[in-house]
């Protein structure tokens, strides 16, 4: 199936400061020069805040994980569970059209979608509030028919109470996701033949449709307001440290990087201990004086700057950055120093770039008018053109 970006889409894209946050905190999962990995949950994060994965936000986000715009846009035109276009506002309805659930009753379900919602998949309905596909099994077989709506699965449906399902979502009633036919979860409809003891003491709901009925919302997107574990691999407890119920979302916790610890290390030596400890980023930007500030200038020299974006790992919101910050030439990226690229790095958002990417390396071949072998891919598939 041919997956295309959607022909209208937004003017850009941004993180809500929780859902940074928490984009922030899962690159820290990945060792250095790995922050790429992190591109299918920063996508689906995306996709939850929006609604869909839309052109900006994929940018936005290669832009993070220093990737090129296409190598993200292959992850998300791949995997099909990221809508390349609108969804409703209540909910994406998903109805499973594979064997079991076709043979009892699928092909019902979709005509209700086709008259309630949109005539075609993909469509969102006239009041914006669903939009609906046929996907493959979704692996719950024993419950069939059955439908996604959100995180949840709803099953054991028939035309009414699929029908009933889409009118309380529309209305804004809360719903019940599992069977709709008195089954608990998936075992004979005649009723148990083993376990028996079980029966009496069970509750209401099984877990997944427990917590649903507890928030009173069975197809909540996630928000970035709840208070899940940004980073469960840092701290005893699975949090971060200093995050509290009352301030669910502080700052993802900084990194440490070589080149601000190799200043740090210089202003004062690392004294032994048996335990190494991370370079905290406070006292890395401590350690980097006024004095240790490169040669900047207020302008590009005859009004013309170098493409920066020749270099590997700069996009075009970091050349934007670097000229910020006084930079507009190879030859002043090919004089930096240890001190000085701490001092650079300190003021970037997602530090550790200079020396994972090679920058000083590539920009003395670049400033000499020779040409990297990025510089070459980039110009040929005219990925960053030059000003």
């Amino acid at each position: 199936m041919l997956r295309r970006l959607h022909s209208e889409q937004p003017a850009s894209f941004a993180f809500t400061p929780a859902n940074q946050a928490w984009a922030e905190a899962q690159m820290t999962k990945y060792p250095e020069g790995r922050q790429a990995s992190a591109v299918i949950p920063l996508l689906w994060r995306a996709q939850e805040q929006e609604g869909w994965v839309t052109k900006p936000a994929i940018e936005y986000i290669a832009d993070m994980l220093s990737m090129a715009y296409i190598r993200v846009l292959e992850v998300a035109s791949f995997y099909f569970m990221f809508q390349l276009q609108p969804t409703g506002s209540v909910a994406h309805i998903q109805v499973c059209g594979t064997t079991s659930c076709m043979i009892c009753g699928a092909e019902d379900l979709i005509a209700v979608c086709k008259e309630k919602i949109a005539p075609k998949p993909h469509v969102v309905s006239a009041d914006g509030k669903f939009s609906w596909e046929e996907v493959e099994c979704l692996g719950s077989c024993t419950n069939a028919p059955m439908a996604q709506i959100g995180k949840d699965y709803y099953e054991d449906l028939t035309t009414e109470s699929f029908t009933k399902l889409l009118d309380d979502l529309g209305a804004g009633v809360a719903v019940v996701p599992g069977p709709k036919n008195g089954r608990y979860a998936a075992e004979p409809k005649s009723g148990l033949t083993s376990l028996k003891d079980y029966e009496a003491g069970k509750p209401q709901y099984n877990a997944s449709a427990e917590l649903a009925t507890e928030i009173g919302d069975g197809v909540k997107r996630i928000q970035g307001d709840e208070v899940p574990l940004l980073t469960p691999w840092i701290g005893k407890d699975g949090l971060v440290a200093g995050r509290t119920a009352a301030d669910p979302t502080p700052p993802a916790p900084e990194r440490p990087m070589p080149a601000v610890k190799q200043a740090a290390e210089k202003k004062a030596p690392a004294k032994k201990s048996s335990a190494a400890t991370p370079a905290q980023p406070e006292a890395a930007a401590a350690a980097v004086t006024v004095d240790e500030a490169p040669e900047t200038l207020t302008a590009a020299r005859d009004g013309t700057p170098d493409n920066l974006k020749l270099l590997k790992g700069v996009g075009p919101k970091l050349e934007a950055t670097l000229n910020e910050l006084g930079f507009f030439h190879f030859d002043q990226i090919a004089k930096w120093t240890d001190a000085e690229v701490a001092w650079v790095d300190a003021r970037l958002k997602f530090k550790g770039r200079i020396e994972r990417d090679g920058w000083i390396e590539q920009a003395k071949l670049l400033a000499s008018g020779e040409e990297t072998e990025f510089a070459k891919s980039a110009k040929k598939d005219g990925r960053y053109s030059d000003k």
